[in-house]
């Protein structure tokens, strides 16, 4: 298990970024890179973060065809980052791609941890079923979709804490259960569904954890920081 939570830069500038990682003056942090800095900034934002020796999950969610996933995977996989995703729901010959694309691509013989998103923390079953057709409940869905991401040669899933204990049992302890939707007991919901504290993911089998607003939204975010770690350690 990682010992730091993964906290998502969900900034739409650089100069957010680094006023927000200012407050935490050098410490060395798991971050994760989504599409609203990316897509706006440019591997621009990777070089920074690397140079300011923080680890990176670039969160991307790749879904298209198996030829274009797989070369945009051999691109980024020059990046440098420590892990990388794609859709689960495009399909076991898409992941593969994206597996091969990441070999070919590595630096220095270091591949990104490739993760394959399973549902989101924000779908509902109800959504689910209405706008994907999918009649099965919706733990079985992000099962199934664990078992083809194993079957495609992904490191592990982005999933919620709920079904972390199922995958875990399902694909072995080694594969990751990668779980956002990650709230203080006290905290706001916000948008998000399927959800847990730091101490519950810890217990039910969480591998790593990724924090959003309540670390960055906070009053106090290095405070609100330390507080998730200290329960996802366990020591709170």
């Amino acid at each position: 298990m990682e010992k730091e939570p993964i906290i998502a830069l969900d900034f739409p500038s650089w100069e957010q970024t680094e006023q927000f990682l200012a407050l935490f003056d050098q410490e060395q942090l798991y971050v994760k890179v989504g599409m609203e800095l990316y897509l706006q900034n440019g591997p621009f934002i990777i070089e920074r973060l690397k140079e300011m020796n923080h680890r990176i999950f670039l969160d991307l969610k790749l879904h298209d065809i198996p030829n274009t996933v797989h070369q945009a995977m051999k691109g980024l996989a020059s990046l440098g980052v420590d892990m990388i995703n794609v859709h689960a729901a495009g399909g076991v010959q898409m992941m593969a791609a994206a597996r091969a694309g990441l070999d070919e691509g590595s630096i220095n013989g270091k591949r990104p941890v490739l993760l394959a998103v399973t549902q989101l923390t924000s779908t509902s079953e109800e959504a689910m079923q209405a706008d994907q057709l999918i009649s099965v409940p919706l733990h079985k869905s992000v099962l199934h979709y664990a078992k083809k991401a194993e079957e495609a040669g992904c490191d592990g899933v982005v999933c919620s804490v709920l079904e972390a204990s199922a995958i875990r049992d399902a694909c072995g302890e080694s594969f990751y259960k990668v779980t956002p939707g990650i709230r203080l007991k006290d905290g706001n919901v916000d948008d998000q569904q399927r959800i847990a504290d730091p101490r519950e993911a810890r217990e039910i089998g969480s591998t790593m954890i990724v924090v959003g607003r309540p670390i960055t939204k906070a009053d106090d975010p290095v405070a609100a920081y330390h507080q998730v770690k200290a329960l996802w350690e366990g020591r709170s």
